[in-house]
């Protein structure tokens, strides 16, 4: 039998009847479920230390007390004690609502009579199993939540006033409830303005689950979406995110007959899991991003329109890397501070030829280009300073110079470096390619070496 997702970890069965083991080892298996028995609340707590298990069975009455369920709620305590993430379901043939609650109290997560019924035995074992592995994403999300702050703090660093009016509406629009659409080029940093949004909201307490749309296979989109009740109960993303914010990336990708199933749950908040009929309610902000054109995909019935409605209630454009040249150095600067920190090695810094290296490239693929730049430079110079060479941007051919953020000095030595280059460093045939002279030439990169110190260009 192949063995279910939720049991990559076996069970945890303690009790002092090895026919009640064999039941349970037998029950499981034919589930798929391994397990581990033991007959002792010594041998469970020895085992325990020892193995990580997906939840824990555990019988309240032993040989030496069979009434009192003492012996029983111990283990159930030091378990809490030694390892408080995993499940305990109690057990007892002397049940009675005072044993349950006394252990529900000391941290038991559920509790069972026997003899019991094997449906119901199994279903509260992989119950618990999920719950587990549900609070063990949000213990996730929550921790790199707060790694994002760095991201955040990344966002503002923006000086161009492109940026700064998206930092306004962020700041505007993050305290409300409706759902956001964040649009703009791939690598322009559309995750990290969702999770801003998220951040700064009344929300931002609970959890934030990121989908990736595009990865999303088509096969599995309602059970990853919308959780199953069969053959395991497993929470999808929306129930992962209630009371917090559900991060669609890429929203333009979905395929057009699962955008039905997605705008009944963003509509009326309601959804059931599959092979469940019981309707769950769910409270989420639904924060989507996109780098297509989603108009145009309505025009060619690729998107549905009442569902962009939905998704569009407020919008943030972000505008590529090439339309805030103010931005570029400051960002270099912090992707290089990090780095330092990340890598323990001391401050570096960018020359002049870099940080006009870094403003006349195009950056076809924004931000993330540029902290990729930044990180490769980092690690292969060995120096403190990064000059343009360790940058290693190569244009392309089709690509545009970008001129308009250079003084006038900076664009004419660019201009003359790359003719420079086109003609093999032949000053005669760069200065023809110019339209001056040799003796101009030569006049020009004598001054630049005069003002910077350093040799020419060349």
């Amino acid at each position: 039998m192949s063995r279910s997702p939720e049991s990559a970890a076996p069970v945890l069965v303690v009790d002092d009847h090895p026919d009640v083991r064999l039941a349970l080892r037998i029950l499981l298996q034919s589930e798929g479920i391994p397990s581990i028995d033991v007959g002792s609340a010594a041998a469970a707590l020895d085992v325990a230390a020892r193995t990580e298990f997906a939840c824990a069975v555990v019988d309240l009455n032993y040989a030496s007390d069979t009434t009192s369920g003492l012996e029983g709620l111990e283990l159930v305590t030091r378990l809490r004690q030694e390892v408080p993430e995993l499940p305990v379901v109690t057990m007892t043939a002397w049940g009675s609502i005072d044993i349950a609650v006394r252990a529900m109290r000391l941290g038991a997560s559920d509790f069972i009579e026997k003899p019991w019924n094997n449906a119901h035995m199994v279903h509260t074992i992989r119950t618990q199993i999920a719950l587990r592995r549900m609070q063990e994403e949000n213990r996730r999300l929550r921790a790199e939540a707060a790694l994002s702050r760095e991201a955040g703090d990344m966002l503002r660093l923006g000086e161009s006033s492109s940026m700064r009016r998206v930092l306004d509406l962020i700041d505007r629009i993050a305290g409300g409830d409706a759902n956001v659409l964040v649009l703009g080029e791939n690598g322009t940093g559309k995750s990290l303005v969702a999770r801003e949004i998220h951040a700064l909201s009344p929300r931002a307490e609970h959890p934030v689950i990121r989908v990736d749309m595009g990865t999303l296979p088509e096969s599995r989109f309602a059970e990853e979406m919308f959780g199953e009740d069969q053959p395991t109960p497993r929470p999808g993303r929306f129930e992962l995110a209630h009371g917090g914010s559900l991060i669609l990336e890429e929203v333009g990708s979905i395929h057009p007959l699962q955008q039905a199933k997605l705008l009944r749950v963003v509509e009326e908040g309601e959804l059931e899991r599959c092979g469940g009929m019981r309707t769950r309610r769910v409270d989420v902000r639904v924060i989507s991003t996109s780098n297509a054109d989603l108009d145009a995909a309505i025009r060619h019935d690729r998107f549905r329109r009442d569902l962009l409605y939905r998704l569009n209630a407020m919008q943030v454009r972000l505008p590529p890397l090439r339309e805030r040249q103010e931005d570029i150095v400051p960002l270099a600067r912090h992707f290089i501070l990090r780095e330092c920190r990340r890598r323990g090695r001391g401050a570096m810094l960018l020359t002049p030829s870099a940080e006009r290296a870094l403003r006349g490239y195009a950056w076809p693929g924004n931000v993330r280009e540029l902290e990729h730049t930044i990180e490769r430079a980092v690690l292969l110079t060995p120096r403190d300073d990064i000059d343009a060479d360790a940058l290693s941007l190569q244009r392309r051919a089709d690509e545009p110079v970008v001129l308009d953020s250079l003084t006038l000095p900076e664009a004419e030595e660019l201009l003359i470096k790359q003719a420079l280059e086109r003609h093999g460093h032949n000053l005669q045939r760069a200065a023809d390619a110019l339209g001056i002279s040799r003796q101009a030439l030569y006049r020009r990169l004598e001054k630049w070496r005069a003002r910077t110190g350093l040799a020419p260009i060349s």
